[in-house]
């Protein structure tokens, strides 16, 4: 593998990994807050992708498309927390992990009966003209969407570390029932956070799609792989989430370069048994966090 080729793998690997940091960071907050795997993340992304598509289709300009689907995948993230996940919350963890697998597949079918089965493009939101770095390319979406994930880490940091929700966030991590003895609010902690996610996940999905295009079913691989580099960098750690993405999506570009294309997918999840084996709390470590 010359230089060139190396450099090219390492810029399509930057790429992928912002959207499987942006999918981790929502599987991080979500775990924070309420101690739950929310496997329906990857459709959240999907639908973003989706529901940008329709609105442009519209005739919607490209700003409206990428507002419009934050603000309704959001609304989707909540409506999901407040119908599947919070009946259940006597019913203990386990029973709420598998009520977002349940609602992975009710968004999955539901955006196949809406879209149908073929993958949607969107266009650059800034020409398409590749940048040349040596005899490497990167796409100016490309940027994009590593600026996003950029933006999205320090706006999360900011926020948790300065503001005073922020706080009331972090102390209903550390102990929800200690935080409602503090007046802290858990319901509404969880209904932001779930809001917060939805966010996130839909602004990757619209930033990704002109891409690599969305379908229905480009929410499960997303997902799974949002998911294996939030346990690599730790889960409770959004941090250690954006890095573990990075490294996933580089990991799995030079993997394809020096194995095989057609083993693209399943890196990830050996990636994801070595850490399981040899490092559970991931690279940076995982918060213990209480619930009731």
């Amino acid at each position: 593998m010359s230089f060139d080729q190396f450099l090219q793998y390492i810029f399509s690997g930057i790429t992928s990994g912002s959207v499987y940091a942006l999918t981790a960071v929502g599987f991080t907050l979500v775990f924070s807050s309420t101690q739950i795997i929310n496997f329906a993340q990857g459709q959240m992304v999907m639908l973003g992708g989706m529901i940008g598509v329709s609105l442009y289709q519209a005739g919607l300009p490209l700003w409206a498309c990428f507002i419009l689907s934050v603000i309704v995948v959001a609304a989707i993230s909540v409506g999901m927390e407040e119908v599947a996940i919070r009946p259940l919350l006597r019913k203990g963890v386990l029973a709420q992990i598998i009520a977002t697998v349940g609602a992975s597949f009710v968004f999955e079918t539901a955006a196949m009966l809406i879209w149908g089965r073929d993958a949607k493009p969107l266009p650059a939101f800034t020409g398409e003209t590749p940048i040349a770095i040596g005899k490497a390319t990167i796409t100016p979406q490309a940027l994009w969407v590593v600026g996003l994930s950029v933006v999205v880490v320090i706006a999360l940091t900011v926020f948790y570390r300065r503001s005073l929700f922020g706080t009331a966030i972090r102390a209903c991590a550390v102990n929800p029932d200690a935080a409602r003895l503090q007046g802290i609010s858990y319901r509404w902690v969880v209904v932001f956070t779930f809001a917060l996610t939805g966010a996130v996940a839909a602004a990757a999905g619209v930033m990704v799609t002109p891409i690599s295009f969305m379908g229905y079913s480009s929410g499960t691989m997303l997902g799974l792989k949002g998911f294996a580099a939030a346990t690599l960098g730790g889960l409770g750690n959004p941090l250690g989430a954006v890095i573990g993405g990075f490294v996933l999506g580089i990991v799995e570009a030079l993997g394809i370069g020096l194995v095989s294309a057609g083993y693209k997918d399943a890196i990830a999840f050996v990636i994801l048994l070595l850490v399981l084996f040899l490092r559970p709390a991931g690279l940076l470590g995982a918060k213990v966090v209480n619930r009731q």
